[in-house]
């Protein structure tokens, strides 16, 4: 897996603000949370993953490049 440049983990920062609320669409983890469950962004690590306290307690991130969240509207 290749990691992201700096632009793009900063581009990715500013679409994912700490408290953005997402919904996962796809995660490639055994103990991913379900399809469509809902979590508020708090933070994008250096790898460009998004980190998420997902609703159901979960707190696996949203790894870049595997996993696809979407941003829910208000």
């Amino acid at each position: 897996m290749r990691f992201p440049n700096k632009a793009t983990v900063d581009l990715i920062r500013s679409q994912y603000p700490a408290g953005t609320r997402v919904e996962l669409v796809q995660m490639d983890d055994a103990q991913a949370p379900p399809v469509g469950t809902l979590g508020t962004v708090w933070g994008v690590d250096d790898t460009g993953s998004i980190m998420v306290h997902w609703d159901n307690g979960s707190g696996l991130n949203v790894v870049y490049g595997v996993d696809v969240c979407r941003k829910v509207l208000k």
